[in-house]
């Protein structure tokens, strides 16, 4: 018979109400995908300026906490909800999950998985995505400002102080404001992003096709190029996704799926709303890594 101690440990390893409809969620949509099932859910449209909703290199502590114990042979099906974040980060993240799970990961979708999320996304070998979902561009940020914007604009006024070089009084000002070597870091982020996100392209969700290049650097152009994409805040629906060449499976063909899907989403938004949990990183066998506004909360 437990005591007092112990009871009062399964009830705090339980969770929250929230966290138990939530852990029964992941259970049932394991039930019908037969594989392993890690989300990684952010909370930074619940909790705007909340610290740690970025996708960042703490991050994969919580991926080891959750991977620990799965029967990796099943492969992974990775629920994505983020805003994006470092580079490096992702790069890091990603070469982890594939010596864990090598290429067999497949990205769900339900709502937005936004830059770094993206590139995330194109390295698992397909997306499920639903008619309310969206991916955003690659196109790598310095405290807000678009590389491909600063390129942009010091490409602009080199052609327009060399056709008219009265104007360099226009320019003097705008360009003074970037530090010297903040164009060359620019550039450098782009290339990174791009080659990056091409390279698991072409080892993961083509990786069986024999001349994948044409697409691939469509892809890269449609989700890199800061004069296509207008802004990096743009969200790029399924059918746009498909369109530029993706490999993406509509989550509405499947009924059961959908419906699974759409309550594990579902249950991470009311958890965000009405608690102080800012990213949950869970699997479905209970592996929890939860931070919150101040504290993580670890459950094996």
């Amino acid at each position: 018979m437990p005591n007092w101690n112990q009871i009062l440990n399964n009830i705090q390893a339980a969770g929250s109400t929230y966290d138990i409809i939530r852990r029964n969620m992941l259970i049932q949509l394991q039930s019908v995908t037969k594989r392993n099932i890690i989300i990684y859910y952010s909370g930074w449209l619940q909790k705007p300026g909340a610290p740690n909703t970025s996708l960042n290199d703490e991050d994969k502590n919580g991926f080891m906490t959750v991977i620990n114990k799965l029967d990796r042979s099943l492969g992974l099906d990775l629920l994505l909800h983020t805003p994006g974040g470092e580079t490096a980060a992702t790069e890091s993240l990603v070469d982890y999950l594939r010596s864990m799970f090598g290429t067999d990961i497949r990205a769900i979708i339900p709502q937005l998985a936004m830059s770094a999320g993206t590139i995330v996304a194109c390295a698992c070998k397909e997306l499920v995505m639903g008619k309310q979902s969206s991916l955003g561009p690659i196109d790598p940020q310095f405290r807000g400002i678009p590389a491909h914007g600063v390129v942009e604009e010091f490409e602009r006024a080199m052609k327009e102080v060399k056709d008219d070089p009265s104007r360099i009084y226009i320019w003097q000002p705008i360009i003074a404001k970037y530090n010297p070597t903040f164009i060359g870091e620019c550039e450098k982020a782009i290339d990174w992003s791009n080659k990056m996100t091409a390279e698991w392209l072409r080892t993961g969700m083509f990786k069986d096709e024999r001349r994948p290049s044409r697409k691939i650097n469509r892809i890269i152009k449609e989700l890199g190029d800061h004069a296509l994409t207008k802004s990096h805040a743009r969200h790029l629906s399924m059918q746009k996704c498909k369109s530029i060449g993706l490999k993406v499976i509509p989550l509405e063909e499947d009924d059961q799926l959908q419906d699974a899907v759409l309550s594990v989403h579902h249950a991470c938004m009311l958890t965000f709303s009405a608690t102080p949990a800012v990213k949950i990183i869970e699997n479905h066998i209970g592996g929890a890594f939860i931070q919150q506004a101040v504290t993580v909360q670890v459950k094996n």
